[in-house]
């Protein structure tokens, strides 16, 4: 049924819009330009450049040759998940491509959104060599701007570049802050090229991700990692410090008719990205995580 196929495909440049609003990490998307599929289905292609330092000029003999490398480093996706939905069979067309639509955007916005920001989050706080305060509770506000000056002055000290860096702090702690004295808070908050909340529920150290199929699995999505797992006060990330990317699937569609098991329309949609650190900018990252 092509007429059914291509009403279901109109829906899809949809679905990146509601990525775009709801994801409070998609701010750190890399460009797609700087990124080209891999030999495999699951691998991107990244650029990276290394060159040597200055050295010294000699008025006879001249420059001293130096060497720059541009390299492409091939990286796997790390976030591979699905699901497939089931729908009753429709009216017609048209109601089944809103059906469609509604269904798969109120999935993104309650379900793969917060997973995506969880794990990308939690994946950059367990990097191993990045910046990070010894855990400690944030109570008040003064606690907080003392704490966001010492992320500030790491990474100026670390030569991390001032521009491109946000903040993802949760509402609670900004909230205390913002309750200072303004002119305190706003120097402060002028550092970051942009402040996003992120609610406490996305924000771990490390998560747990659902099968969706063991025993207390069943309904999917993730949790705060029981073991090691503990809540992220506040993380400073310079943007070019990080390797996101977001690889969309077409939303598959089965019809009623090619449905063998039931007389419902079946919907998958399936999400493939990475998130990783560059090894020569985890100065980039600097993470003041709890100690619960």
């Amino acid at each position: 049924m092509p007429n059914t196929i291509s009403t279901f495909q109109s829906y899809i440049p949809l679905l990146d819009e509601v990525y775009a609003g709801a994801s409070l990490t998609a701010v750190l998307d890399g460009a797609p330009e700087l990124a080209r599929q891999g030999v495999n289905a699951n691998e991107l292609v990244i650029p990276k450049i290394s060159m040597d330092g200055l050295a010294s000029y000699d008025r006879k003999n001249g420059y001293v040759d130096g060497e720059v490398t541009l390299t492409n480093e091939t990286v796997v996706c790390n976030f591979d998940r699905a699901r497939l939905f089931c729908v009753d069979t429709m009216d017609n067309e048209e109601t089944a491509g809103l059906a469609f639509a509604r269904l798969a955007s109120e999935f993104i916005r309650t379900r793969v959104v917060p997973e995506l920001d969880a794990f990308r989050l939690a994946t950059y706080a367990g990097t191993s060599g990045i910046s990070a305060a010894v855990p400690a509770e944030l109570s008040a506000g003064a606690d907080v701007l003392a704490a966001l000056r010492v992320a500030t002055n790491a990474m100026d000290e670390n030569e991390v570049p001032a521009d491109q860096r946000y903040l993802f702090i949760t509402p609670s702690l900004l909230g205390l802050m913002e309750d200072l004295d303004l002119t305190k808070s706003t120097r402060v908050l002028e550092r970051f090229e942009g402040v996003v909340r992120v609610p406490q529920s996305r924000m771990y150290t490390a998560i747990t991700q659902y099968d969706g199929a063991s025993s207390g699995q069943t309904a999917g999505g993730y949790v705060k990692n029981a073991d090691t797992g503990r809540n992220i006060n506040f993380m400073v990330i310079h943007k070019p410090s990080v390797i996101q990317y977001q690889k969309h699937v077409s939303p598959k569609v089965i019809t009623p008719e090619q449905n063998q098991t039931g007389d419902a329309w079946k919907f998958g949609y399936r999400n493939v990205g990475v998130a990783d650190v560059y090894e020569n900018k985890l100065a980039g990252i600097y993470l003041h995580a709890a100690t619960t």
